[in-house]
């Protein structure tokens, strides 16, 4: 490290080195509610793969996933044959997909799509806090609301109420001398003093874990380590999962494949490293849009509309399938290119929301989504109630 590098500087270097970033919040209840989103707009036809349909075969030609090698949920509808420990969590009744799902955003910007998914406006930028922000608000607070922090909070967490999120180190673990040594050079500045407490208090939670003891970025022990912290008594009850890379205009097959197998790692690791908190836990996994439902020219798909979002933990009301399918003939398509989204995500979240937190859902509608229309109200998403 330059010895020209202030205080300021160095706490801010250090979290730059982060990998995937955790963000959590705690509230007075023992429900658990985590956010993961997919940045990239994941292909829900490959995901949730509508084997029955005829037009999807065609369509996706070499794409398809053939039906013999996917995992059959009904006869319609299979998953795709990375999602194992989500297939098993079906048979277990702790997981519902839903199919034909989109925000209210039409357009395929990313930043414009992931902007509106975050923020629960109707428009891009219309709103400068998140969803899960005004959440918090919602909700009865309990001893500090930050928990841990990182280089940054993602948008569906920024808003009035104080939320700073965890990044797990690639670097080695540092020895106790150099934690004493930083502690005492950060003694007298009052706000450096705070930020490394609460930094020292969530490596505290996490287990002190080291750059040797797994790697961070594997999804899976990512998913354990936030299972770490949530499954404490003292812990968060709210957090988000950042994941990217879900954007495969080429080579879809392999990594899409790898993709989702990272996912379903990450679930199981939350799953296993809940253990009995599984039962009182609740994910739901949403990306910005889906994809086209034709393959392109590089062994790929393109930006497109409908999308699949997934629950599980212990308390979703599993083994389902919700959607209002609306088919793959090229008369039933958006624009004559997307799955025509007939389900919208702001009532998914709505409802996982209300039904986790025992909150009147006409009431939080207007709080996480003020200016979105309103969408067919889902009822019970949960198995346990208040």
């Amino acid at each position: 490290m330059s010895m020209g590098l202030d205080r300021r500087s160095f706490l801010g270097a250090t979290a730059l080195l982060a990998v995937p970033r955790l963000v959590f919040a705690q509230a007075r209840t023992e429900r658990r509610f985590i956010f993961i989103i997919q940045r990239g707009a994941a292909d829900g036809l490959n995901t949730v793969i509508p084997y029955a349909e005829p037009a999807y075969a065609s369509l996706r030609g070499g794409l398809a996933i053939a039906p013999e090698n996917a995992l059959k949920l009904d006869g319609t509808f299979a998953l795709h044959p990375s999602l194992v420990n989500m297939r098993e969590m079906y048979a277990a009744g702790h997981a519902t997909f839903f199919h034909a799902v989109a925000s209210p955003y039409r357009e395929r910007s990313h930043f414009d799509g992931q902007n509106v998914l975050e923020t629960g406006g109707s428009a891009p930028y219309q709103l400068k806090d998140g969803w899960l922000n005004r959440l918090l608000g919602a909700m009865p607070p309990a001893g500090k609301a930050a928990m841990a922090f990182s280089p940054s909070v993602p948008v569906a967490m920024r808003g009035a109420v104080e939320v700073s999120s965890y990044a797990p180190s690639a670097l080695p673990k540092a020895n106790e001398d150099l934690l004493l040594r930083v502690a005492q050079l950060y003694a007298d500045d009052a706000r450096l003093h705070a930020l490394w407490s609460s930094a020292l208090e969530a490596r505290g939670m996490a287990g002190g874990m080291s750059a040797g003891e797994g790697n961070r970025q594997d999804p899976a022990v990512l998913g354990r380590m936030a299972a770490g912290f949530l499954a404490r008594p003292d812990g968060p009850r709210i957090a988000m999962i950042e994941t990217n890379g879900w954007d495969t205009h080429s080579g879809q097959h392999a990594r899409l494949a790898a993709q989702l197998k990272g996912l379903d790692g990450m679930l199981a690791g939350l799953r296993d490293g809940l253990g009995a908190v599984w039962a009182e836990t609740v994910v739901l996994v949403a990306t910005e849009f889906g994809r086209t439902v034709a393959a392109n020219g590089t062994g790929g798909t393109d930006h497109g509309t409908g999308a699949v979002a997934m629950m599980a933990g212990g308390a979703v009301q599993g083994g389902r399938i919700v959607a209002d399918w609306p088919g793959l003939a090229s008369g039933n398509l958006l624009e004559g290119r997307d799955l025509r989204p007939t389900l919208t995500l702001d009532s998914l979240i709505v409802a996982a929301c209300a039904e986790s937190f025992n909150l009147d859902p006409g009431k939080l509608a207007g709080v996480l989504f003020p200016h979105s229309p309103r969408g067919k109200p889902l009822q019970r998403l949960l198995r346990m109630k208040l």
